[in-house]
């Protein structure tokens, strides 16, 4: 019977697991409660939706603590299945770029033909900022529309840049330092890149708490804050990845030649990143002029 179950090859065969079933019911009740406390039935709406968030992250903790164990000591994770393992990560960032993809692509369409008669019934229906009558962003073809007062791309969005630039050099220097076997270089790269997502984190929470418009009402608002607060969402995301690799790390769980995790962490950064670039240059800069139509009236 010992030698029933011994592995002849180099792939992974997944055993049994419960998290499948259990983050599917924790995700119905999270959609349910969302659902309901959207249409303000706030009875049980918000008591539901928070069971079902618990139940999310409680499953996402408990399935990938099995992943870690599989690869760090059950030898699960080969070669051959590790390849499988950076095609899937390579899968889902791409996954990822589509997301972006819409959101850039809503943003453009507003951005480039703000006199589109589609755009003008639009804000007739909807509005187009505040101060501003129905429909006068779009005949008069302006973009930023009449009565937004978009950010200065010179201030607060450079200052996050420079962080986002700066982090992703930090997370490369952890990447060496783990190649090198520099244990020390991994744990202060990380560290570093930890604390400057955080204070992209904190810096893009203040810019939003100062913004001249608002989500709903103007397309501006709606394209602006869904592809940056997407992005942020993923920045906060990322920062989580890092600071469970560098759990690890302290663990002692990485090696040269065997680090998977944090390797797709720091694509994860890179991605981050790179998106944010776009995001600077075509909504912040370009979208508002180079900043002179900042404030504009």
């Amino acid at each position: 019977m010992a030698t029933a179950h011994a592995n002849h090859h180099d792939y992974h065969l997944v055993n049994p697991s419960q998290w499948p079933i259990v983050g599917s019911i924790a995700v119905f009740f999270m959609a349910v409660g969302a659902i309901s406390w959207m249409h303000h039935s706030y009875g049980a709406a918000p008591i539901v939706f928070g069971i079902g968030v618990i139940g999310v992250l409680y499953t996402m903790a408990s399935w990938w603590a099995d992943v870690v164990r599989e690869a760090q000591f059950e030898g699960d994770h080969t070669r051959v299945v590790q390849i499988s393992h950076r095609y899937g990560m390579i899968l889902f960032i791409a996954s990822e770029v589509m997301f972006f993809v819409a959101w850039f692509w809503a943003f453009f369409n507003a951005s480039l033909f703000p006199a589109d008669a589609v755009h003008a019934t639009r804000d007739a229906v909807f509005g187009c900022g505040a101060g501003t009558q129905m429909g006068a962003c779009s005949v008069a073809g302006t973009w930023p529309p009449k009565g937004i007062n978009a950010f200065d791309p010179w201030h607060l969005p450079l200052l996050n840049t420079l962080i986002l630039l700066t982090s992703g050099t930090t997370v490369t220097w952890a990447h060496n330092s783990l190649l090198n076997n520099d244990r020390r270089g991994l744990k202060y790269g990380l560290l570093l890149t930890i604390l400057l997502g955080a204070t992209f984190t904190c810096v893009q929470a203040w810019e939003y708490s100062h913004a001249g418009f608002n989500f709903t009402n103007n397309v501006f608002g709606a394209t602006f804050f869904m592809a940056t607060g997407f992005h942020g969402f993923h920045v906060l995301v990322g920062t989580i990845f890092l600071i469970v690799c560098l759990i690890r790390a302290n663990a002692g769980h990485f090696s040269p030649t065997q680090h998977l995790g944090f390797e797709f962490a720091a694509w994860y950064w890179h991605f981050v990143d790179v998106v944010w670039l776009f995001l600077f240059i075509c909504i912040y800069v370009w979208g508002t002029g180079g900043g002179r139509l900042v404030g504009a009236e």
